[in-house]
């Protein structure tokens, strides 16, 4: 395991207890850059680029000669939930908490910026990249549209999610693909108005949502590939009892374990819908949110990080199946090779997005051994 002092460890500890204790949901992390800007001031990085994407910040580490630009991500954001586990550094914002554990993704990359400073690349760059908006799928895509991304556009990108119900330090592995995509979709109908009285004078579109509702449930059995459809809200009308309704909607997140498996089913929920919006006269409309591409795995790195993991004496377990969750790292593996990873955070740690969920502080070592093991094994092949 990488060599930490006692004094590195409280400092990266307390580090996290202030990001635990100010959190900042997707786009509004302000604050939590200027105090990541606060702690890279003393590192020397060769480059920083500050707001990346939105609010996403890039230290660049530059090797003595030419070489491979490796990226390592973090997330800046937090959830839109209260944090109800009471300790020294519970938020102190109501209804926001690191309850994903992206405070302990932000330390152990500054924990890599260190190590970093102390032992610069011998070759290649080093980008640590702390991105906006992975909560809402929208950080990935504004990172990789920014234009000054293709300043720093890596030949390999990695990062890591902490996992509760895994033994605590455990890596997590998958060939191909790691986390499902998926995408949030509202169908939204328009008919007309009248009066209770009188609904043959309207288009009411109850029946037409009724039958989605219905019908779009089974569209992932016509998908070769692992698909889900999960219906999440529906509207029709609104509560006035004079009125027969005019609109209605249908809001719903598809994911599968394939990006084509996922376009497919957003094909078939259109092509089903718009057959049964026309049999019924009504306006169709279609929305998409939060969309998170499939997290793959490059299958070239897959040796480097179970290498990585080994030398460092970290047990490792292959997952047979992809999570079903989505993280948006997955658009970086559109662009480049990349590498997903598991940490175990604890077999009876509360799950993610849980009011009691906090990062485990011993998991900072361990995040920050992998990451400076993975970059001296491609230093070490160059």
């Amino acid at each position: 395991m990488e060599k930490f002092t006692s004094s590195t460890m409280n400092h990266l500890i307390q580090l996290r207890h202030t990001l635990h204790q100010f959190p900042e949901i997707a786009q509004e992390e302000h604050n939590t850059a200027q105090k990541i800007m606060e702690f890279f001031a003393s590192l020397g990085a060769d480059r920083t680029i500050q707001n990346l994407g939105g609010t996403g910040l890039a230290f660049v580490f530059k090797g003595k000669k030419a070489g491979k630009r490796l990226l390592f991500r973090c997330e800046l954001d937090a959830l839109p939930i209260e944090d109800l586990k009471p300790s020294d550094h519970q938020s102190q914002i109501p209804g926001k908490g690191h309850l994903c554990g992206h405070d302990g993704h932000m330390t152990i990359i500054c924990g890599l910026g260190e190590k970093l400073s102390q032992n610069r690349p011998e070759s290649g760059e080093v980008v640590l990249l702390f991105q906006p908006a992975e909560e809402t799928g929208d950080g990935a895509k504004a990172i990789l549209e920014d234009p000054r991304f293709e300043e720093i556009r890596p030949d390999a990108a990695f990062a890591l999610h902490n996992l509760p119900g895994y033994p605590l330090h455990q890596v997590v592995m998958r060939k191909g693909t790691f986390a499902a995509g998926s995408t949030g979709m509202t169908i939204s109908l328009t008919g007309k108005t009248s009066h209770s009285a009188h609904p043959e004078a309207g288009i009411n579109p109850a029946q037409a949502l009724a039958s989605l509702m219905q019908k779009l449930p089974e569209l992932p059995k016509e998908v070769s590939g692992f698909a889900l459809l999960t219906l999440i809200h529906a509207e029709l009308g609104s509560l006035a009892f004079g009125t027969s309704a005019g609109r209605a909607s249908l809001s719903m997140t598809l994911r599968a374990y394939d990006q084509n498996d996922l376009e497919k089913l957003i094909d078939l929920v259109k092509e089903k819908a718009t057959l049964v919006a026309e049999k019924a006269g009504l306006k169709i409309d279609f929305g998409f949110v939060e969309s998170f591409a499939v997290s793959k795995n490059d299958p070239e790195l897959y040796p480097i990080v179970e290498n990585a993991a080994r030398n460092l004496g970290l047990s490792i377990i292959e997952k047979p199946e992809p999570f079903r969750w989505s993280e948006d790292f997955g658009l970086f593996s559109q662009i480049c090779p990349s590498f997903l990873f598991g940490l175990g955070a604890g077999e009876d740690c509360p799950q993610l997005h849980e009011g009691t969920y906090d990062f485990p502080d011993e998991l900072i070592k361990t995040g920050v051994g992998m990451f400076v093991e993975i970059w001296r094994l491609i230093q070490k092949e160059e």
